[in-house]
C-alpha cells in the first residue's frame, strides 16, 4: 500500500473530528458549566455541584415559560397533524381540485421569512379583533409547521399501493373504516416522525411568537429578554436539559422516519 493511501484516510478522519469539535464543542460549554462553578472564565474542577439545577427548579419565571412552550408545541403538533393528514388525504383523492393552489397556500408561510408570517398574522388578528393570547401563538406555530407535517405525511401516503384502498372498498368497508384500519396503521410512523419534527420547530420559534404573543411568553422569548441582563447559572442547567431533550427527539424522529428496510438491515447486522 502506498504512503498516500495511508495518509488520505487519516487526514479525512482528522478533518472530520475537527469539524465535529468545531460544530458541537460549544454545546459542551453550558453542560460543563451546569455542573461546575465558573469564575472569571476559569472552571473549578475540584467541586462538582448541582446547585444550578436546584436554582432552576426554583425559577418560576423560566419554568412557566417552559411550560407555555410545551403547551404551545403540543397544541401546534395536534393541529398540524390533524390538518396535514386531512389535506394529504384530500390531495391524493381522485376528485381533488385546486391541488397546486392548495400546496401554494400551505408552503407559503414556511418559505417566507418568519417576520413576514408573524406580521401577516398580527394584522389579521387585529382586523378580526382577536385578542392575542396562547391561542394566537398556537395558530401561528401551526401555520408555520403545517408544511413540514403535510409533506411528510403526503410522501408516505403516495408511497402506499392504491390497491390497499381499493381492496378495502371491495370488501365493503366504509371510508372511515378504510382510514382507521388500512391507512392509519401505515401512516402512523410518518405522523409520529412529523409530529416530533414539528414540535422541535415550534419549540425554537421566536420571531412569530414575538409578534402574536399576548401576556404569556415562551421559553425562547423569555431567554431573548434575559440577554440584556445576562444569564444566571441556572440557565446553563436549562440548556443542558433542553439539549438532552432535543437529542432524544431527533433519535425518535430518525427511528420513525427511517425506511423499514433500513431498520431491518441494521437489526440483521
Amino acid at each position: 500500500m502506498r504512503l498516500a493511501d495511508r495518509i488520505a484516510p487519516a487526514l479525512l478522519v482528522l478533518m472530520t473530528l475537527f469539524v465535529f469539535i468545531l460544530l458541537y464543542g460549544p454545546l459542551m460549554v453550558p453542560i460543563v458549566s451546569s455542573f461546575f462553578t465558573v469564575s472569571h472564565g476559569a472552571v473549578d474542577w475540584s467541586q462538582p455541584t448541582t446547585s444550578a439545577y436546584v436554582a432552576l427548579a426554583a425559577n418560576e419565571g423560566v419554568l412557566n415559560a417552559l411550560w407555555t412552550t410545551l403547551v404551545v408545541g403540543s397544541g401546534a403538533v395536534v393541529c398540524s397533524v390533524v390538518l396535514g393528514t386531512g389535506i394529504a388525504l384530500y390531495y391524493t383523492s381522485p376528485n381533488a381540485k385546486g391541488r397546486g393552489f392548495l400546496q401554494f397556500i400551505i408552503f407559503l408561510p414556511f418559505l417566507m421569512p418568519p417576520i413576514i408570517t408573524g406580521l401577516a398574522l398580527l394584522i389579521f388578528f387585529r382586523q378580526v379583533e382577536f385578542e392575542r393570547s396562547l391561542v394566537t401563538i398556537i395558530i401561528g406555530h401551526t401555520v408555520f409547521v403545517l408544511a413540514l407535517v403535510y409533506r411528510t405525511i403526503l410522501t408516505r401516503l403516495q408511497s402506499l399501493s392504491g390497491s390497499l384502498v381499493e381492496a378495502s372498498y371491495d370488501l365493503g368497508a366504509s371510508r372511515w373504516q378504510t382510514f382507521r384500519l388500512v391507512l392509519l396503521p401505515n401512516l402512523s410512523s410518518a405522523m409520529v416522525g412529523a409530529a416530533v419534527l414539528a414540535f422541535a420547530l415550534s419549540f425554537d420559534e421566536t420571531m412569530i411568537t414575538l409578534l402574536v404573543t399576548g401576556t404569556q411568553s415562551t421559553l425562547p422569548v423569555r431567554l431573548w429578554a434575559m440577554m440584556r441582563l445576562g444569564f444566571t447559572p441556572d440557565i446553563n442547567a436549562l440548556v443542558a436539559l433542553v439539549l438532552l431533550f432535543t437529542t432524544a427527539l431527533c433519535l425518535i424522529a430518525v427511528r420513525f422516519l427511517m425506511p423499514k428496510s433500513a431498520v431491518a438491515g441494521s437489526d440483521e447486522d
